[in-house]
């Protein structure tokens, strides 16, 4: 296949470039890539307020960049994405990703951190299969996981996610915008517009022929916008950030549901694909070091409370041994104290 690729720069720093991928699902030939890729760009420009456009050229799936992707059981793939904070090294790109592939389609399980590392997932999926690319779905709302779904929904994919995904992403899109270029990169972000959902899922089956994916949204745990996905032949369980491994969990929801979750009985489950880190990790054992830490966390700031520690104090306290065990402790441990003394101080 062929893919068309423009070079585009922020008008207001034109020195700030990158080459952008805009998918054409059918383009098999360089011709059929050529054909309308004037039309094309002039459309996708229109969609990208603030950047200028440039040369453009066709390549073949062969000469795109594109991330590694693991089989962890027959027509399941993932990318591990690097279990770190985000900073400008590793341009945002943590979250592990899945992709599924059947006999009739594809879907992606969450999309990157931006348009860059979803067309190098959409590179990679093109060089295992050229079905078309169902759907996309978004474990939840943080950028790490869903900031390249545009790309997706360009290749012709419905972005699917929880029912409350969409309040959750808008309520944060003009913060993360102002936050995350220059946390990450202005040119790791250069092209990426935040995409809402397509549909909102409660609980759902994805049929892509042979492959069968059961979506369920999730009570208020990680954030209130959680959303898992079973694939059912083999039992892997796409967590999204229900679970974590190496780099700390980080709370955006409910202490006691995100507990409630992972003490649930799943016999169906036999591996998990967590949001972050090395995958995948055997079920219920993998899910050890997550429920370990957040019921200290919850020990810990219900001792606080209960002996009348203001929470500026109770947020300082840290436990060496915890933060030997985890990337980013320093930095996400007292947010994590902040959300829960503000949840457990009613109890």
């Amino acid at each position: 296949m062929f893919h068309l690729l423009l070079s585009a720069c922020l008008a207001a720093e034109p020195a700030t470039c990158a080459e952008r991928l805009l998918p054409a699902p059918e383009a098999r030939t360089e011709a059929a890539c050529r054909a309308d890729a004037a039309a094309k760009i002039d459309r996708w420009l229109a969609a990208h307020p603030g950047l200028v456009g440039g040369a453009s050229r066709c390549a073949r799936t062969d000469d795109l960049p594109r991330l590694s992707l693991k089989e962890i059981t027959p027509g399941v793939w993932v990318h591990e994405g690097r279990p770190a904070l985000p900073d400008r090294r590793n341009r945002g790109e943590i979250a592990n990703l899945g992709v599924v592939i059947g006999a009739a389609g594809i879907a992606v399980i969450d999309a990157g951190a931006s348009r860059a590392e979803a067309e190098a997932l959409f590179a990679a999926i093109r060089t295992l299969s050229d079905l078309p690319i169902r759907a996309v779905i978004l474990t939840h709302m943080h950028p790490d996981h869903s900031f390249g779904a545009e790309l997706f929904r360009e290749a012709g994919a419905e972005i699917l996610g929880s029912p409350k995904l969409s309040a959750g992403i808008e309520a944060r899109a003009a913060a993360w915008m102002e936050s995350y270029p220059p946390q990450v990169g202005r040119e790791a972000l250069l092209g990426t517009r935040v995409a809402l959902p397509d549909r909102g899922l409660r609980d759902e089956t994805l049929d892509l022929g042979g492959a069968t994916l059961h979506l369920q949204a999730v009570a208020t745990a990680h954030t209130d916008n959680d959303l898992t996905v079973l694939h059912v032949q083999s039992g892997t369980l796409f967590t999204g950030d229900l679970v974590f491994n190496g780099l700390l969990p980080t709370l955006d929801g409910s202490l006691n549901g995100w507990l409630d979750w992972l003490r649930g009985t799943r016999p169906e489950v036999t591996r998990i694909v967590p949001g972050h880190g090395p995958a995948p990790l055997p079920w219920p054992d993998g899910s050890a070091a997550t429920l370990r830490y957040l019921e200290h966390l919850r020990t810990t700031i219900r001792a606080a409370i209960a002996a009348g520690e203001p929470m500026s104090k109770a947020i300082r306290e840290s436990d060496p041994e915890e933060a030997a065990r985890w990337q980013g402790y320093e930095t996400s441990h007292p947010r994590n104290a902040s959300a829960a003394y503000a949840e457990l101080e009613w109890e």
